[in-house]
């Protein structure tokens, strides 16, 4: 399976650059937070009051693990990396692209965490939020992306020199 999975924290752009870049390869494109509240025939944000995080984030992994997908660009949510039967998944049946920010981009672009729907349990602060997901995108990225002060364009350029480098 050909497919190209981006990952990375809320903000970072994977589906702004998914939808382009799978205009460019003539992928279809799927952003895996609209698949899990089609599936669940709700919001994110209402899954995650009703279902708690640990709730949320098995249902984001059970609906990643179970992507059977082919020629796809496949723009993840931030958390995906909790689950780690999705992501050898998603390994399997993809190149797994990381967009790399840096902390204070995110914080600048991200405003409301709430109404984002971004999985952050209520002891935690963004920040550490990032410190403890960077290390596992990183695990388990094929390529890394540093995305800090590029445009959608470059960014996408920058992706597929990445992967026609592989």
């Amino acid at each position: 399976m050909n497919n190209i999975v981006l990952i990375g924290m809320p903000t970072a752009g994977k589906s702004t650059v998914g939808v382009i870049l799978a205009k460019v390869k003539g992928y279809d494109f799927i952003d895996s937070d609209l698949i899990i509240q089609n599936q669940e025939n709700r919001l994110l944000k209402d899954i995650m009051v009703q279902e708690g995080i640990e709730g949320f984030i098995s249902i984001e992994n059970r609906v990643n693990a179970s992507l059977c997908v082919n020629h796809s660009i496949i723009a993840t949510g931030g958390s995906v990396v909790y689950g780690h039967e999705a992501m050898e998944h998603l390994k399997e049946i993809g190149t797994v692209v990381y967009l790399k920010l840096n902390y204070e981009t995110i914080q600048e672009r991200l405003g409301d965490t709430k109404q984002r729907g971004v999985v952050l349990r209520d002891n935690k602060t963004l920040f550490q939020l990032y410190q403890e997901r960077c290390p596992l995108y990183e695990s388990y990225a094929d390529v890394i992306i540093e995305a800090e002060h590029l445009g959608v364009e470059e960014l996408v350029v920058k992706i597929l020199e990445q992967l026609d480098s592989l």
